[in-house]
């Protein structure tokens, strides 16, 4: 089996990396003005070397996957600052670093409410669900909904909500890096699309959790090195004065000093800016690959540490980015090829760290930083591909479709199969929604996980009088709804459809659609009178203990 295995990882691994330098050295490479000019060798070194140091490591992880905890939870072996490691890796992605650089250069510190929703989000689920998590959990958050109430459509109902934010998460980022790398690289869309989705597929489908973690870490490392490197190269133009970047920055925007306060982004609405701040902050408690994290460590106490390390890393790296952004604003006005006949910025918003690369560290600051970019994007697939796949294989097909008598060998069998089921549905997806806005589907996983997700999960872990049929009923409401009013949001109805107004007025719906979720999952089960419910309330308290207590608490048969 392992010599199998090791004999088609190096197959692949020799056609991927003869691909991505044949895309490569096709074609001419345009530059950020827009001019024609050589190849980055920097970009290309960088990027290959990355794909090389990970194969490897998935060729080493793969000898060492024996079951399915292996597999898909790294055996529960992973220390706390490789876990804290692989969370941040998950969130400091492309879009992270490029679209609020870019949204901070164009509307000031407003859009930094972006980033603080999410840094809100990290304590609530460090106090509230990462001990409680790890001690009911084994592999999937799905097993913790589970834990006191019937499986089976409790799963059934979790596993649709739990790849629907999974698809619509990765269409965002196959789109983006098609995009991202056309632009970047001069690679033609196609050949991005099919090296990201062979590179993801190889990492899970050999590697497991293990090489997809040490993915994350790597790319991790290699973000904060290049935000660390523009945060010194804009501090020392500046004397090392905070004062002075936000100063310079004033002079030059033509927001002027808003840009240090507020810009109006917003509309002066505090709906827009609270319903932005709810997806951000509770969308992380329901995103399941991150929540999936929790349980590949050993214990509770180390479920605690990954989360303390993943926001002290992410701490920093948004301190960078607000940075980074305000410095852009003074250093890109002193090249004035990257602006366009009209004044605006060549490549728009997502281009400004990278301008700012090149003008802070020339071509190889400036390959480095692309390479990394490219790098992000495929640490994020390959951690949102596994969860997918453990979705289908342990909450669908082991637990649901074979009662729970699903060998470890055939589990893992089934796991890979679909992995590379889903790496062919995600490049073909790529693929298919071209040009479409990605901020669209990104969205609406956000919102799904904070509007749906977030508040069954709560439900679960804190009150008694949740039943299977207010998770059931209130989960697919709760989803039909969200999913209801992005679509009658300004991002689909306006910018997608063309409609001149939108009859929902926010692009997240979380404001509305969070609060009415929990109300319908409260209301159903305060309702349900059936025998599943009573069986449901009196199950809580040995939960509880279990989950205060740890996995030494004996479950009653059946579950």
């Amino acid at each position: 089996m392992s010599k199998n295995i090791l004999s088609s990882l190096k197959a692949l691994a020799s056609f991927l990396i003869f691909s991505a330098v044949q895309a490569a050295t096709s074609g001419a490479y345009a530059s950020s003005a827009g001019q024609g000019q050589s190849l980055n060798i920097t970009a290309v070194a960088t990027f290959i070397c990355f794909v090389i140091t990970t194969l490897l490591i998935t060729w080493w992880a793969a000898k060492r996957v024996h079951s399915r905890r292996d597999f898909l939870v790294a055996g529960g072996g992973l220390k706390p600052w490789q876990n804290g490691m692989a969370i941040a890796g998950d969130f400091m992605s492309a879009a992270t670093f490029l679209g609020i650089t870019g949204a901070i250069y164009f509307r000031g510190q407003d859009a930094f409410v972006l980033g603080v929703g999410i840094m809100v989000g990290w304590p609530l689920i460090l106090m509230i669900v990462a001990e409680r998590f790890r001690n009911l959990g084994s592999i999937t958050f799905i097993d913790v909904l589970s834990n006191r109430l019937e499986e089976k459509p409790v799963r059934v109902m979790a596993s649709c909500i739990s790849l629907c934010i999974v698809i619509f998460y990765m269409i965002a980022q196959m789109v983006g890096a098609g995009t991202l790398i056309q632009v970047l690289f001069g690679i033609d869309y196609m050949w991005a699309v099919l090296i990201v989705g062979l590179l993801m597929t190889i990492y899970v489908a050999f590697g497991g959790m293990v090489a997809t973690t040490w993915v994350q870490i790597i790319k991790a490392s290699l973000l904060l090195l290049g935000g660390t490197y523009l945060t010194y190269a804009i501090m020392k133009t500046t004397g090392f004065s905070l004062d002075s970047v936000m100063t310079q920055a004033a002079e030059i925007s033509p927001l002027g000093e808003r840009i240090l306060g507020t810009t109006g982004w917003f509309g002066g609405d505090p709906v827009a800016v609270a319903t932005v701040a709810m997806t951000m902050a509770f969308g992380v408690m329901g995103l399941p690959h991150i929540l999936m994290r929790f349980f590949t460590v050993k214990d509770a106490a180390d479920a605690r540490q990954s989360v303390f390390y993943a926001t002290s890393i992410m701490g920093y790296f948004y301190i960078l980015i607000l940075i980074i952004g305000l410095g852009a604003v003074f250093l890109l006005a002193t090249d004035p090829a990257i602006f366009g006949e009209d004044g605006s910025l060549i490549g728009g918003a997502n281009m400004v760290a990278i301008h700012l690369s090149r003008i802070a560290g020339g071509d190889i600051v400036y390959g480095f930083m692309a390479a990394v970019c490219f790098a992000t994007i495929l640490a994020v697939v390959a951690g949102l591909t596994l969860s997918g796949a453990a979705t289908v294989a342990h909450d669908l097909y082991s637990q649901v479709f074979s009662d729970g008598k699903l060998s470890d060998e055939r589990e893992v069998y089934v796991t890979r199969a679909a992995t590379i089921s889903i790496g062919v549905l995600a490049i073909c997806l790529g693929l298919a929604f071209e040009g479409e806005n990605v901020a669209v589907t990104a969205a609406l996983a956000l919102a799904i996980g904070a509007s749906v997700n977030c508040p069954i999960i709560l439900l679960a872990l804190y009150w008694k009088g949740l039943t299977t049929r207010g998770v059931v009923w209130g989960g697919y409401l709760g989803l039909a709804l969200c999913v209801g009013l992005i679509v009658a949001s300004p991002g689909v109805m306006v910018a997608a459809l063309g409609y001149e107004e939108a009859l929902f007025p926010y692009t997240y719906p979380t404001v509305i659609s969070m609060p009415i979720t929990f109300l319908l999952v409260m209301v159903i089960s305060y309702f349900d009178r059936s025998g599943q419910a009573r069986a449901d309330r009196e199950t809580f308290d040995r939960q509880l203990l279990e989950s205060e207590l740890g996995a030494d608490i004996a479950k009653p048969s059946g579950h």
